[in-house]
């Protein structure tokens, strides 16, 4: 049920122009130092208006965004969808972890039905595939007492997993690591007579399999041919695959190229084939949508998938609940009602969201609630990310999502404008220190632009950020109190999200603006935004959601 929005508060006029948030996708807040690429950066603008006008520091990491911990970093999915749904919600991580404990994910209908897959007397493989333990997914719902040792227990004889590795969300260089665990316990169940587990194929996520958006549909089909054709380099064991990339200079995990594992007679030891059942393991939507749509759909045209076996596709979640995809899932999301842009569609208020290929899902399915078809009044453009190496061009096209908010501004169509700007996270999971800081400056000059479009369409300028990456690019080692170094003496690049807090910053060139920022808040965080938004656009937010960070001040001339 959509609930009705209500005016904010009598004495509080709304800005003729339009209420503009910019998300600046991985640009955290953290003090000066050698590994912190934003305040290396030159960035006058961003600078200024966080010390020109009143700010906040805001949580987006563990529970401030519904994660189980506190330990838990953030990320853009997350960020984004809490955001949208305006009130702290359980998300994926927790949702598994939860569902775990209480036994509900090996008693559901679905588990069932993967179990009589994989048993009886025509019985196919388990094929388990997925990201290692990071954001995508976790360690609890991955391996240890998980479906693995779930489904041995229950009489499946053959496993076979599709192992992705991280290197993003986690230490570059830590395959090997997590790998002797897998094959310990894959060994392990083994053991047990008529049980074959195994690993079968694999490789980085930015080579195989993990790609989103269809941004680079080649990485997909590149995992295609490994996990189903067994067509890609031939190795005899995973670890032999991650020795190898290592020994070729691939200095992190993500980059490692797909593999087949390989018998002593060349053979791939498991593809997927008809009448098995794939499960994949990924609680995160983004970067899971693709390969399901692969196995699932009829109609597909982004790459010759030359067969598509007969299996249960099986999804950790429902990954669009508008697409119904997967069909099979062992955990339904809840269904988020009443986000900030259902809302305002409802209310008749237009919308306008943009961003680049990379991080477009994340500014219309995620801030939707999960859901791929727009609301009704809600416009979307993507603009092309080109294919271009973050790495290599830092700028991104933060320019060209710039040009399309000051048009959108300008066109007086749009009441709430909401923008991405991917550069501090792609650039930020490179590595690459320089790079970063040279993503973050082109950001500044991005939001410098735009700034000045609000205030000639006399707008409202919101600044924030989904979670923390940029302003943490080196290793740093609490016990030395000193960045990490590898053996040779070099600094090691931290590539993961961060734990640390993010801007929140209101320009506003009335005055007085009509409220004033709320500092009496225990622990601000993503969540309180959407109220802050339907507060700004003159309407008071639904009491479920979370408190806003103003308040009406009509004799304060404190400018937000």
């Amino acid at each position: 049920m959509i609930t009705s929005l209500a005016p904010w508060h009598p004495t509080y006029a709304p800005p003729s122009g339009p209420v503009v948030l910019v998300i600046m996708d991985g640009i955290g807040l953290a003090p000066p130092n050698d590994g912190n690429a934003v305040s290396q950066a030159d960035i006058p603008a961003l600078r200024g208006m966080w010390h020109d006008h009143a700010s906040l520091q805001l949580a987006a990491h563990g529970t401030a965004v519904g994660l189980p911990t506190d330990k838990d970093m953030g990320n853009s999915e997350v960020g984004h969808t809490i955001m949208g749904a305006g009130r702290v919600l359980p998300q994926g991580a927790s949702l598994v972890q939860r569902a775990i404990e209480d036994g509900a994910l090996f008693s559901g209908e679905t588990w069932q039905q993967v179990i009589a897959q994989c048993t009886g007397a025509e019985a196919g493989t388990l094929c388990r595939s997925g990201l290692s333990p990071a954001v995508h997914s976790a360690p609890c719902s991955a391996f240890r007492g998980g479906r693995v040792g779930q489904a041995g227990a229950a009489g499946c004889a053959w496993g076979r997993v599709q192992r992705l590795r991280d290197g993003r969300e986690v230490e570059p260089e830590s395959a090997l690591l997590s790998l002797d665990k897998l094959e310990a316990l894959l060994a392990e169940i083994a053991s047990r007579p008529d049980r074959d587990y195994r690993i079968a194929s694999g490789g980085g996520r930015m080579r195989t399999t993990m790609d989103r958006y269809w941004e680079r549909p080649d990485v997909v089909e590149a995992g295609w041919k490994a996990h189903v054709l067994g067509e890609g380099p031939k190795v005899s064991s995973a670890r032999e695959a991650v020795e190898w990339a290592y020994a070729d200079q691939v200095s992190s995990d993500q980059q490692i190229p797909p593999f087949v594992v390989v018998d002593d007679a060349g053979e791939p030891l498991g593809t997927i084939e008809d009448g098995d059942a794939v499960l994949l393991f990924n609680f995160r939507g983004d970067r899971a949508i693709e390969l399901s749509s692969a196995f699932e759909h009829e109609d597909f045209d982004f790459f010759d998938r030359r067969r598509r076996p007969d299996v249960l596709f099986v999804g950790m979640l429902q990954y669009d609940g508008d697409l119904m995809l997967p069909r099979h899932c062992l955990l339904v999301p809840p269904t988020i009602e009443n986000t900030v842009i259902e809302l305002l569609s409802a209310a008749g208020v237009p919308s306008f969201h943009v961003a680049e290929s990379s991080k477009f899902g994340h500014v219309t399915y995620y801030l939707f609630g999960m859901r791929s078809k727009p609301f009704p009044l809600a416009t979307v453009k993507e603009v092309s990310s080109g294919g271009l190496d973050p790495a290599a061009h830092p700028e991104m096209k933060a320019a060209e999502v710039a040009d399309a908010v000051i048009d959108a501004a300008r066109s007086g169509e749009y009441r709430l404008i909401v923008v991405n700007f991917a550069n501090g996270d792609m650039v930020g999971h490179t590595g690459s220190l320089p790079a970063a800081v040279q993503a973050v400056e082109a950001v500044d000059a991005a939001v410098a632009r735009i700034r000045q479009a609000v205030e000639e369409t006399a707008g409202v300028l919101v600044i924030t950020a989904d979670h923390g990456n940029a302003e943490e690019m080196l290793q740093w080692s609490s016990k030395t109190c000193a960045f990490k170094r590898d053996a040779k003496g070099r600094l090691i690049a931290k590539t993961s999200h961060t734990l640390n807090l993010v801007p929140f910053v209101i320009v506003d060139g009335r005055h007085p603006p009509g409220y004033a920022l709320r500092r009496d808040l225990a622990r601000p965080g993503l969540a309180n935004i959407a109220s802050t938004v339907l507060n700004l656009l003159g309407y008071a937010a639904p009491p479920e959601y979370s408190p806003s960070l103003i308040r009406p001040a009509p004799e304060q001339t404190e400018h937000a």
